[in-house]
């Protein structure tokens, strides 16, 4: 909750920065006002506790009710909540309420799509592929629609991509070394991009395997070679065409950084009701 409040603030004062014009010069003050939030869209909804703190930070004593909980499915036209409170709070919180809410709505709506896609026979997983500064958010999101966090940061798991694997001159030294220090039950994944570095990634004792813009068919024997030393992970050239089939590959787990780094938003208005 910290970390949401802090990122409405900061929304806020960037918004607003020395005071709402429109709304200084169109709303007397004192005047309060009731709105209805609505869906435009199909969608999963998300962040409806971060679009409260929006309007709360500029009218504590805002009255706001849910219609609907952060992981509903709703249908266009759907009343989401209302607020009602100083009308020059709501229309200046407005754009930052909607922002979190849209945003949030529209990951946990992509995640949701891939969950089901998937049907059960792989996880859907996110990557840090966030906007800077919002990443708890964005990850909450995904796990509201029904997918699963993959490391938090850099600090909280251990992915050797390319570049450690170069800078450490090979997969089987990036993996001892890593092995040497890793902390108790922390799992160690390694990227590869053909089956002669998955080999060297079983042969190291790779705890999970990240195959990298493989296809379904080279996923497919991957697992098939793997057979169970290892968890496998398909990422790269995910997408809503070819995601059954990897999902039927025998990988384990499917990352999208799409989910974060591509996401569009859930339409979402909000009418002040006369």
């Amino acid at each position: 909750m910290l970390v949401a409040r802090e990122a409405v603030r900061r929304a806020l004062e960037e918004d607003a920065g020395t005071g709402d014009l429109t709304t200084a010069l169109t709303v007397e003050e004192g005047a309060r006002a009731r709105a209805e939030l609505r869906s435009k869209a199909n969608g999963v909804i998300a962040g409806l506790g971060v679009a409260e703190l929006a309007f709360r930070e500029l009218d504590p004593a805002v009255t706001w009710r849910v219609a609907v909980r952060d992981g509903d499915r709703v249908r266009s036209g759907e009343l989401l909540a209302e607020v009602e409170g100083l009308a020059a709070g709501i229309l200046t919180a407005e754009r930052t309420a909607l922002n979190f809410l849209q945003r949030m709505s529209g990951i946990a709506t992509a995640a949701a799509e891939l969950v089901d896609l998937a049907g059960g026979r792989a996880r859907i997983i996110d990557t840090r592929k966030t906007v800077p500064g919002l990443r708890a958010l964005d990850k909450y999101a995904v796990a509201v629609g029904g997918a699963s966090n993959h490391r938090f940061g850099l600090f909280d798991g251990i992915l050797i991509k390319e570049n450690h694997i170069r800078a450490a001159g090979g997969i089987r030294n990036a993996v001892a070394r890593c092995r040497q220090g890793v902390p108790l039950l922390t799992k160690i994944e390694v990227e590869v991009t053909n089956f002669d570095e998955l080999d060297q990634a079983l042969d190291a004792g790779a705890d999970v395997i990240l195959l990298d813009n493989m296809s379904p068919t080279e996923m497919k024997r991957a697992s098939e070679i793997t057979a169970g030393r290892a968890q496998l992970e398909a990422s790269g050239g995910i997408n809503r065409e070819n995601l059954r089939e990897i999902a039927a590959s025998g990988v384990d787990f499917i990352s999208s950084g799409a989910l974060t780094h591509s996401v569009r938003a859930l339409d979402i208005s909000l009418l002040i009701e006369l």
